[in-house]
């Protein structure tokens, strides 16, 4: 068996590598003696975790590494568990090449949190790293990304990180400081939209190359495409951006294409060049919490009957926003939006609010749109970054500003 011992200063911590079935088992065992009295947890899907860490079928590990361990106390019982990871594509483009840590759950005890922290850094510095982001996914953003720090009362969304009030401050005692902020968005579908929106949507319906199209699982390859072209125009400004290849596109719809509802996506186009969209899916979460955190065959028996029997999901949530950087703030986000809505009344019964995943205070344009949208922010989340040397000064996340060009029309 191939494990990593190490003891605490006392002699009291055992931290083992996951290797095992055994390990596993106990890996995700622990969040559920963490939330055994929190009623707002949703178990994650011990799948969709476990998918990450298999080379098989996570694409990271073409360009990266990854470990994770769980932490033992003298007794053997589980107290804590963590995984360290690094994206090589990503590490080198920050000031200082920068790791990752994530997964991260533990008992209220500032030195067991301590033990994994440090055991994260080890870790990364022994492979050049020289500071960590967490906590965050060895995979794409809009998974296991963040760290709550309000609203810790609702449930999380399906992918959300989800955690207790006092990771927050384990992670700021350690030394922690907040890389960015990530906003939750939410709202009431009812909600008219704001005049100003309204009457910038409608100069667009008014001229007749510009349109809305709703998503067509036939036509998924196409709409990959249009996703691509638009995510890298709208991010090409970003200090950290890489651009997204034709097939990390395809991948990304591919692994939403069984959960689509083709009501809840919509591009936006100036003739056939793509220049918006708006991706939404079911939020699963209201059915996966049946599941208990195992989609096997009894919990995908247990979702189906609480999805397609009992029409427990009634909230949609937005899973990615973009408006190419020419059209932002001239009313193609109205625009798409009104469609969406205006489709999405068409079965009041089947979806009644919308969550919108994080965007980071880093995008305050994008911050904007939203909240022009009449969303309201209901919860913060937040990337911590750690710096190993003490002493260098610390910077948060760039801003995004964007290019200021005009539409010709």
């Amino acid at each position: 068996m191939s494990s990593l011992f190490a003891r605490s200063k006392f002699s009291r911590m055992q931290l083992v590598e996951v290797t095992t079935k055994e390990h596993i088992k106990q890996f995700h065992a622990l969040p559920f003696e963490i939330y055994k009295n929190d009623a707002a947890w949703i178990p994650a899907l011990r799948q969709d975790i476990e998918q990450i860490f298999d080379p098989k079928k996570n694409e990271f590990y073409t360009h990266g590494e990854a470990i994770r361990w769980i932490l033992l106390n003298s007794k053997g019982t589980c107290i804590g568990r963590i995984a360290a990871f690094i994206n090589e594509k990503k590490a080198s483009t920050f000031q200082q090449p920068t790791g990752g840590m994530g997964f991260f759950e533990c008992i209220n005890d500032q030195e067991t949190a301590f033990f994994l922290f440090d055991s994260a850094k080890d870790w990364l510095a022994a492979r050049g790293m020289e500071a960590m982001d967490g906590p965050i996914n060895f995979g794409e953003n809009d998974k296991f990304w963040g760290l709550i720090i309000e609203n810790f009362e609702d449930p999380p969304y399906y992918g959300q990180n989800y955690n207790p009030e006092y990771y927050k401050t384990l992670f700021e005692a350690y030394g922690f400081e907040i890389y960015y902020k990530q906003l939750v968005f939410y709202r009431d579908y009812h909600m008219p939209l704001q005049e100003v929106f309204e009457r910038r949507a409608k100069r667009f319906e008014d001229k007749p190359q510009y349109r809305v199209e709703k998503f067509r699982k036939k036509d998924h390859f196409k709409f990959a495409e249009d996703f691509r072209t638009i995510y890298n125009r709208a991010w090409q400004t970003h200090e950290n951006f890489k651009g997204m290849s034709q097939e990390q596109s395809i991948a990304i719809l591919g692994k939403m294409m069984p959960v689509i509802d083709e009501n809840l996506i919509y591009f936006a186009y100036n003739e056939q060049v793509p220049i918006g969209f708006f991706i939404g899916l079911p939020e699963l979460n209201q059915a996966f919490k049946y599941a208990n955190g195992n989609l096997n065959t009894w919990g995908k028996l247990k979702v189906f009957w609480y999805t397609k029997i009992k029409n427990v999901v009634n909230t949609s949530f937005g899973l990615a926003f973009g408006i190419d950087p020419k059209y932002q703030g001239l009313g193609v986000e109205g625009f798409i939006f009104r469609v969406y809505k205006n489709e999405v009344a068409k079965q009041p019964e089947k979806y009644k609010d919308l969550i919108i995943t994080w965007i980071g205070d880093f995008n305050p344009k994008m911050v904007n749109i939203i909240e022009g949208l009449g969303a309201k922010v209901f919860r913060r989340m937040a990337t911590y970054r750690y710096l190993f040397d003490r002493s260098k000064p610390f910077e948060r996340s760039p801003i995004i500003t964007g290019r200021k060009e005009n539409v010709k029309s």
